[in-house]
């Protein structure tokens, strides 16, 4: 006969059985990748615009860089980019040991992966591609290699279905030109190991970048996402003749783009608010949410949209060739960081320090 007490604990455990916690049956790693300080040999995977922007950034952090991609012209095309990047990179400040030639690269994925520490994968936005091709590089990768994609909008979730360790693959989503931009966004998919996107989060800032660890997956990311909003409205406005290419451009770059990079659209609207802050904005503003003020869905990308962009982008550029605007803007870039970095760090305009504080393979401070 069971006692009210053992039936009641009996009730009670079948009932509220034990917790096992959010991480319980999360992915794990089978193998410890190395200390992001011992580091030394990066693979590149794909070196085009991206591909080719990480391997000028690697290089300029004194690792060594291991690039594979099957096109005849790769190597010659990688070694222009990582020349045109260099003067920025050298003004930014080199690691000890930074060498634009310490780079080799392959057609055959297995050499570029041989003793490759980490590996950065930034092939065509093409999702079957994608799925074999990080499936291979699964394969042929030694264990503990954690591997992230460059991806602009796919999630790892639907990347790494075919890999037979997804558990190390995270995304890594850089911005153009990774070499200048310091935003790296981190994420998972469902079958990544919590310590492959702790190690990928750790490691870019060991770069010098700075790093967003998103808590859950979501297309085309945080910055794409408002990059992209901004975009559609803008497409809207050319094609329905509210505005020029070059007002578009000209209403952020000496309006709201002078504010955001060091506080961005929130903090801005937070100080729009006065000394009631967001509070006040919401309060004050909040009607104005619906306004016609936007249009998200994207217009049809027809002919006479496609020209006209064309040709206002044209209009723009007034002779400048893409080399110069990268030149340009490169330099641009580099005088706001510099800005940003005195004014975070408290530092004058006379105040003697680096403009970035990454670490090396060795974890040398520059």
């Amino acid at each position: 006969m069971t006692s009210n007490t053992q039936a009641t604990q009996a009730t009670q455990t079948t009932q509220a059985p034990a917790d096992p916690g959010p991480d319980a049956t999360a992915p794990t790693l089978a193998v410890a990748p190395p200390a992001v300080e011992d580091v030394t040999t990066v693979a590149c995977v794909g070196i085009g615009t991206i591909g080719g922007g990480w391997a000028a950034y690697f290089l300029a952090r004194g690792y060594r860089v291991q690039a594979w991609d099957p096109s005849p012209e790769a190597p010659a095309r990688v070694r222009e980019l990582i020349a045109a990047a260099w003067p920025a990179l050298t003004e930014l400040g080199l690691a000890d040991g930074a060498d634009p030639e310490n780079i080799t690269v392959h057609t055959d994925l297995a050499e570029a992966l041989s003793g490759a520490q980490f590996v950065q994968e930034s092939a065509p936005e093409v999702l079957e591609m994608k799925q074999n091709l990080l499936a291979d590089i699964d394969a042929a990768a030694a264990p503990g290699v954690i591997i992230a994609s460059s991806t602009s909008g796919y999630s790892m979730s639907e990347m790494a279905v075919r890999a037979a360790h997804p558990e190390r693959l995270v995304v890594g989503h850089p911005f153009n030109p990774p070499y200048l931009i310091p935003l790296v966004e981190v994420v998972g998919g469902t079958a990544s190991a919590p310590d492959a996107i702790e190690w990928s989060s750790r490691w870019y800032e060991h770069l010098g970048k700075s790093v967003i660890t998103m808590d859950r997956e979501v297309p085309g990311f945080i910055a794409n996402r408002l990059q992209e909003a901004l975009w559609r409205e803008a497409l809207h406005m050319v094609r329905n003749g509210e505005a020029t290419v070059e007002q578009i451009d000209r209403s952020i770059t000496d309006g709201p783009g002078l504010r955001w990079p060091l506080q961005g659209p929130m903090l801005t609207f937070h100080l729009a608010g006065g000394n009631g802050g967001m509070k006040h904005m919401l309060d004050h503003f909040g009607p104005s949410l619906k306004s016609p003020w936007t249009r998200l869905e994207a217009p049809e990308l027809t002919d006479e949209l496609r020209d006209a962009v064309v040709a206002g982008c044209d209009d723009e550029a007034n002779g400048r060739t893409v080399p110069q605007l990268v030149a340009e803007r490169d330099k641009a870039i580099i005088a706001i960081r510099k800005v940003i970095e005195d004014l975070r760090t408290g530092a004058g305009p006379a105040g003697v320090h680096s403009a970035v504080d990454v670490g090396g393979p060795a974890g040398e401070a520059q």
